[in-house]
């Protein structure tokens, strides 16, 4: 199977799982998105950009993404329908440089590969007034660790 070409992402989700209410987790099953799927379904769903803008943002063909909003909307379909959880993870994505030249991820590669969970490396906060830093936790990605200075998302760095 050929390798995923990296999906350019400018979004990472604060909320990574839902699941219905009520529900004890242990009895629900899953379904899994990418995050570039949550890219493209908040492009085109949310901000309501066609798709050729959309795909244009995440640096893939407008064919790529019309792929993965049929794939993302059956996903969330079924869990919507049949009472699954949903949970954001994972995919192969680029995150650019944004704004007051502050890093939000800056490489590439496979979130949740070697790399994502490997020793080593800083969480950095994407909030650039805060900028705090904590030392990355093997097996915890930072994008799921929440600043303890202000609360906003993370990210790693190095």
């Amino acid at each position: 199977m050929p390798k995923k070409k990296p999906r350019q992402v400018d979004f990472i989700p604060k909320i990574t799982y839902f699941k219905p209410q009520g529900v004890p987790l242990s009895l629900l099953e899953e379904v899994a998105l990418t995050i570039d799927e949550l890219e493209a379904i908040r492009l085109t769903d949310l901000k309501g950009l066609e798709q050729t803008a959309a795909a244009g943002e995440m640096r893939i063909s407008q064919s790529t993404l019309q792929r993965i909003l049929k794939e993302v909307h059956k996903k969330v379909a079924e869990a919507l329908v049949s009472g699954k959880a949903i949970k954001v993870e994972g995919g192969e994505i680029i995150m650019p440089r944004f704004g007051k030249g502050f890093a939000r991820g800056g490489g590439r590669g496979r979130m949740g590969g070697p790399l994502a969970a490997g020793p080593g490396g800083t969480c950095v906060c994407t909030n650039p007034e805060c900028k705090n830093e904590v030392p990355h936790q093997a097996g915890i990605p930072c994008y799921q660790v929440k600043c303890p200075k202000c609360g906003s998302p993370m990210v790693r760095r190095g």
